[in-house]
């Protein structure tokens, strides 16, 4: 064991190699004590206390016969533990430095604190496959080396910012420097991704960041958003903003709209989704209607566009029933389910002809489209969200078979990201939806058509565990509430049980990336918008103040004014007004 270790402290002062060429020998800060609690940990010993902090990079070096350089082992501080220090009494008077005592008794070391610290192995890296665990864990006495700027920029991200298919999101947290962390938007389109976060976290900024990204000139994505509450109108910002503009004229097209401009066409619409938006349907009323439905979708079969008076024509078709003697009678839950549709014709979202969410007009490579749905009840944002959904997955399936033509509204050609804001309330946990069933079915099966989803919430907790174990990307940022901090520990595994544990320290803006998106799961700094944010939270005392100030300055106004007979007091719809 001597001899080997012997060798391996002769091959760190030898082959001591960077991206660029040779630089300076990397910082020792520990000398491995031997493995840890797992298989894939190890200890190390260390008086360095500003280096070691819960999420840290540290690397070991093997030498292998087959290999010129040594590899650089990889690995991240899991956890942390004080095995050493001065007497507790010197702490405690406080009038007296615990330095001077320590001198006065012969005690001269510069940290006289030592720490245990467990290292989880994340392996070396290889460009083309990635991280590789040599199943060697380091020998005792083998030195540990703080991992640089230098090998961090170039082994955390699987691309570097500013390439094609690279989204900066942020800077590695734990460094002072700049150490930028460039996701894979391959894999986050394709294999799903999660915003995961408490409320006043910064979750609606990290993921207009994340678009900023998406429409830069080197990505040019196809995105849609479905915005509950108005937050991302400010993404229009992009529109003649130089950090977006292309050396070939490219800039980023964003359309948003309003829910004025909504229109859904009742053809698009399932069973399903039309009993969500008629209220206190009796079993009758159900039945009278899917026999209805059933009888018009074989008699318009091929068809477009049918309207609500063709599907209530179809329920007095269904309601008429035959009696004993052959004779038709007309029941008497039609009329009710009759006066039900009606009502929902007179609604300004869903039309017989007008369609503004088809395929075609909601994408197009380097355009967002802002589908804003804070005006809408609960109920038709979630037939609203399922309508566009199950029309889009349709839509991509039926293009990449070569099933539809390029004049189809449907006709999709390249693959599409959308984003679902308060993703809990369209795929809740415990509760029926309308979206979840469609959800389910893209999360699993979108990523053979390129059709990716992005989910963001503030109640993890309360979503859906099949539909958010299907997002492979996960940004996770500050989250107290222990029932969400116990449902990340089962549905979102990449990011490490030592990770999660930092949830509750987290602040706004810092957020944990793991999964498919990055090499490794990663504490990431997420940097400033492009454009401005609109989902400020807002500033009650400063408003109040200001209307004071307006109203103060108006009455005195109005009491400097001469008029003539004019009442010290007036009274206001009751109310007396000195």
């Amino acid at each position: 064991m001597n001899a080997n270790n012997s060798l391996l402290d002769n091959s760190l002062l030898t082959n001591a190699v960077s991206l660029e060429g040779a630089l300076p020998s990397p910082r020792v800060i520990g000398t491995v004590k031997g493995p840890g609690e797992t298989g894939n940990q190890y200890v190390f010993i260390t008086a360095d206390n500003r280096s070691v902090k819960i999420g840290e990079f540290v690397f070991y070096e093997v030498v292998t016969p087959e290999r010129e350089s040594a590899l650089q082992i990889l690995g991240k501080i899991s956890a942390r533990c004080l095995i050493d220090h001065l007497p507790d009494r010197i702490f405690a008077d406080t009038e007296i430095s615990p330095e001077a005592i320590a001198a006065l008794v012969g005690f001269t070391y510069n940290n006289p604190e030592i720490y245990e610290i467990t290292v989880d192995v994340v392996g070396y890296f290889d460009p083309n496959l990635g991280f590789m665990n040599p199943r060697r864990t380091p020998n005792p006495g083998a030195k540990v080396y703080l991992a640089d700027d230098a090998m961090l920029r170039r082994v955390l991200n699987k691309k570097q910012p500013g390439e094609v298919g690279a989204a900066h999101i942020g800077s590695l947290l734990l460094r002072e420097s700049d150490v930028p962390v460039a996701l894979d938007v391959k894999e986050l389109v394709s294999t799903h991704m999660a915003i995961l976060a408490g409320t006043g976290s910064g979750k609606s900024y990290t993921a207009g960041v994340l678009i900023e990204e998406l429409l830069l000139p080197h990505n040019r994505a196809a995105v849609l958003i479905f915005d509950p509450h108005g937050e991302y109108h400010t993404l229009a910002e992009m529109r003649g903003h130089p950090a977006f503009q292309g050396s070939d004229g490219y800039t980023p097209k964003v359309k948003i709209l309003t829910p004025e401009a909504i229109r859904i066409r009742v053809s698009s619409l399932d069973y399903y989704d039309i009993v969500t938006l008629l209220p206190d349907m009796s079993d009758r009323q159900q039945s009278i209607l899917n026999k209805a439905y059933r009888l018009l979708q074989r008699h318009k079969q091929g068809e477009y566009r049918w309207g609500i008076q063709d599907l209530i024509a179809a329920v007095r078709e269904a309601d008429m029933q035959v009696d004993e003697e052959g004779n038709e009678k007309s029941g008497s839950s039609a009329p009710a389910l009759e006066w039900k549709l009606e009502r929902l014709e007179r609604s300004q979202y869903f039309h017989t002809f007008e369609h503004t969410v088809a395929p075609r007009d909601l994408f197009e490579p380097g355009q967002v489209t802002v589908l804003q749905m804070n005006e809408i009840s609960q109920e038709e944002q979630q037939v609203i969200c399922a309508a566009v959904l199950r029309q889009s997955n349709q839509a991509r399936m039926n293009t990449q078979r070569e099933l539809i033509q390029p004049d189809d509204e449907n006709f999709l050609p390249y693959p599409v990201f959308i984003i679902v804001e308060e993703a809990h309330r369209f795929a809740p946990a415990h509760e029926p939806s309308r979206c979840k069933a469609v959800l389910r079915t893209i999360l699993s099966e979108g990523r053979k058509f390129g059709l990716g989803m992005g989910l963001i919430t503030q109640r993890p907790g309360k979503i859906d565990s099949d539909v958010l174990s299907q997002c492979m990307s996960q940004f996770i940022m500050r989250i107290v509430n222990p029932v969400d901090q116990e449902s990340l520990k089962y549905g979102v595994e990449a990011a490490g049980r030592d990770l999660l544990k930092e949830l509750p320290a987290l602040t706004k803006g810092q957020i944990i990336v793991a999964g498919a998106c990055v090499n490794t799961p990663v504490l990431c700094k997420v940097r400033q918008r492009l454009t401005k944010h609109g989902g400020e939270t807002l500033n009650a005392p400063e408003m109040w103040q200001q209307h004071f100030q307006a109203h103060h300055a108006r009455d005195r106004q109005i009491q400097q004014a001469p008029v003539a007979g004019r009442p010290r007091s007036q009274t206001v719809r009751g109310v007396s007004i000195e």
